[in-house]
């Protein structure tokens, strides 16, 4: 917004300017809050803002002839900057003149001479008086105190100066009045009105009877700025009638307090041929114009004179680069800042004018940040678009301003723009799914996998921890078997294992990082168990106390490869450790029976002898583990006359016995074991493959 005050000159220090917290519409209550602060743009503090009642006060007492000098207006700018959100807003105060200085001549008393046969209408110009107020306090008329020769005449130049004259009206005879004495009163308008005196002393001077005539008296010339050192600006167009010294013109400047010196440090004037150069560099932004007032005297007795007015108007060239000023900037900035967000607040100046310091603010199309015209000369840089952090972590930006001269002129600022991060990336695993073997009966805090995951955020949002959740697969937590490192994702057995109560563990991890609020993702561990050879063969037929025989009979005639009876066991374990042998231990004495290593059959290997007693056979039943289990049974065979039985009945295997019961429930736990085992091992796979 732009705010506009208007305050008087005399008002003292603390004076109220402006009601700042009505005009902006903000509560009193919320300024100290937002951290109201006041910018002006001169570098010099002539106001100061009032916190507690929101108001605008006055500093210092202004001197607006010492702050604007001879300019129609009297501005000063300011900036007001408040802060969430981030807002800046324009203070003009116009500053009143009040009328505080009386008119002022050069010189108090005027000494002027003319010769006894001017005729009536004679014109003797004067010395313009100043007045540093401006509008209607300053100078509004002359007066001429009354005189039977002489009247007053008030002619406006080019700028509006009002430039007094006086006026023969009656012819002068110098052997009456060889000298009058006049006073000339500058009034202003004021109220109360002020005035300045000067004396006027008019000598009447014989013979040199023709001035110097300018031709034209006022003129306007128009010089580019910058232009060479010696450059000629014009000649001035003197005529003198008369003859011989009363005709020899010499020129000179006529300065005054309206810029006492100013232009003859930037002008020469030849006093021969009143040629006019340049003599210093010329500078439009300085000055636009000047008017030089040139005196014209010839060297007659008495000497007679004429004055030029000449009005240079300089030509603004494009010799001023635009300057940009970087008022505020909000670095950094959160990375979900909203599109139109403020994030910069800049300004721009060129001295020059017109097209020449009419500027246009650029930025990189790529970058996601636009510039919007807040009002004349300042613009706000905003975001245009979503911005990451995790692709650009900042951002250079370069702010170009270019004018419309002709050459055209430009200048850069570059500033750096930091994102901030906010937590809106989830950590990711690598995988989803992972495999781990683990060897059963590994001691407590056995290392089995160590998972990774990785975030994209910074700081706390990129702090992990790992956890293990419990997915209500198994009958007891997953917590009693495994625990892991919160810190870099090991996972740890918490007790030993065993192959023949859980094969497979389905180990759900859960990773979160530690943003505001949390994000977090799972991957699923499959921990299989790897087997170890620590279950011995359990023989289940023939089943047998502990320290006794089976007694088996035989026929007496029985031949060779006549089958006795078989040996049936069971291994807990599973692959190699559960393939079982069979051989008979050495006897002292040869014995007339084998036993088939992979079957358990006990055969007749010879034909008996009817004399033959009983035989005691150890049969030993051993697993192919490393290192190998064994169990042994004793078998006593006995031949008897008579004696036939079919394969079932030497078996004694009754079709409805517990044991034949045990043995079947044996074969199906296995064969369901190797199916579970085999399919999640086909659906670890495809799950990998996908």
């Amino acid at each position: 917004a732009q705010l506009r005050y208007s305050v008087p000159e005399d008002r003292e220090p603390g004076s109220w300017v402006g009601d700042l917290a009505k005009d902006l519409g903000v509560e009193v209550q919320s300024l100290a809050a937002r951290n109201l602060r006041l910018v002006s743009e001169g570098g010099q503090r002539h106001f100061q803002v009032d916190l507690a009642v929101g108001v605008l006060l006055l500093n210092s007492r202004l001197d607006r002839e010492a702050l604007c000098g001879q300019s129609p207006t009297c501005s000063l700018h300011l900036q007001l900057v408040m802060e969430n959100p981030l807002q800046l807003h324009r203070v003009e105060v116009d500053v009143l003149d009040v009328n505080d200085n009386a008119p002022q001549f050069p010189k108090p008393e005027v000494v002027l001479e003319i010769t006894e046969v001017a005729n009536p209408g004679t014109r003797l110009p004067l010395e313009v008086a100043e007045d540093p107020d401006k509008g209607s306090n300053s100078i509004s008329t002359y007066e001429l105190s009354p005189s039977e020769h002489f009247a007053l005449s008030i002619n406006v130049r080019g700028d509006g100066v009002k430039m007094p004259e006086i006026v023969l009206e009656k012819a002068l005879d110098r052997e009456k009045v060889a000298v009058h004495h006049l006073t000339l009163t500058a009034l202003d308008g004021g109220n109360p009105v002020k005035s300045g005196t000067a004396k006027v002393t008019i000598h009447v001077l014989d013979a040199n009877d023709n001035p110097p005539v300018c031709d034209p008296p006022i003129s306007k010339v128009h010089l580019e700025e910058n232009v060479p050192v010696g450059t000629l600006v014009t000649k001035l167009n003197v005529t003198d009638l008369d003859e011989g010294p009363n005709g020899d013109v010499e020129y000179s400047f006529k300065t005054s307090n309206n810029a006492p010196g100013k232009f003859t440090k930037l002008f020469s004037l030849d006093p021969r041929t009143g040629e006019i150069r340049t003599k210093g560099p010329l500078d439009y932004e300085e000055s636009s114009a000047y008017e030089i007032a040139v005196r014209a005297r010839d060297k007659g007795s008495p000497a007679m004179e004429g004055h030029c007015h000449l009005r240079v108007e300089l030509i603004d060239i494009n010799d001023n680069s635009p300057e940009i000023v970087l008022t505020s900037l909000s670095s950094p900035v959160q990375e979900d800042a909203t599109p139109g967000t403020v994030i910069a607040l800049i300004g721009v100046k060129d001295s020059d004018s017109g097209d020449n310091g009419q500027v246009r603010l650029q930025i990189a199309k790529d970058l996601p940040f636009k510039l919007v015209s807040s009002f004349k000369e300042h613009f706000s840089l905003v975001t245009n678009g979503p911005l990451d952090r995790e692709k650009a972590s900042g951002y250079n930006i370069t702010v170009r301003a270019v004018d419309s001269g002709s050459p055209q002129r430009a200048t850069q600022k570059t500033f750096y723009l930091r994102i901030a991060d906010v937590n809106d990336n989830a950590p990711n695993f690598s995988s989803p799914f992972d495999t781990a073997h683990v060897q059963e009966n590994s001691l407590p805090g056995t290392s089995v996998f160590s998972v990774s995951a990785s975030d994209p955020d910074e700081g706390s949002n990129a702090k992990l921890s790992y956890s293990i959740l419990h997915n209500g697969m198994q009958d007891v937590p997953i917590s009693t078997y495994f625990r892991i490192d919160q810190d870099n994702g090991t996972i740890y057995t918490v007790r030993a294992l065993d192959y023949e109560q859980d094969k497979v563990f389905q180990v759900p991890v859960e990773v979160k990082d530690a943003g505001s609020p949390a994000l977090s993702s799972t991957a699923v561990v499959h921990v299989f168990v790897l087997d170890e050879n620590d279950n011995a063969p359990t023989i289940v037929y023939p089943s047998v106390p502990k320290g006794s025989a089976f007694h088996q009979t035989i026929p007496t005639l029985a031949e060779p490869g006549y089958l006795v009876t078989k040996i049936v066991a069971v291994d807990a374990d599973s692959g190699h450790n559960a393939w079982l042998s069979y051989q008979l231990q050495e006897a002292a004495e040869a014995l007339p029976f084998q036993v088939e290593r992979r079957s358990g059959e006990i055969r007749v290997a010879q034909a008996l002898r009817e004399s033959e007693d009983s035989h005691r056979l150890v049969v030993e039943v051993r697993d192919n583990g490393t290192p190998s289990l064994s169990a042994s049974v004793v078998i006593v065979i006995s031949p008897e006359e008579n004696s036939v039985q079919d394969f079932a009945k030497s078996l004694d295997l009754p079709k409805s016995s517990p044991k034949d019961t045990n043995l079947t429930l044996y074969l199906i736990i296995s064969l369901v074991s190797i199916s579970l085992v085999s399919c999640v091992m086909f659906a670890v796979v495809a799950a990998r493959c996908l």
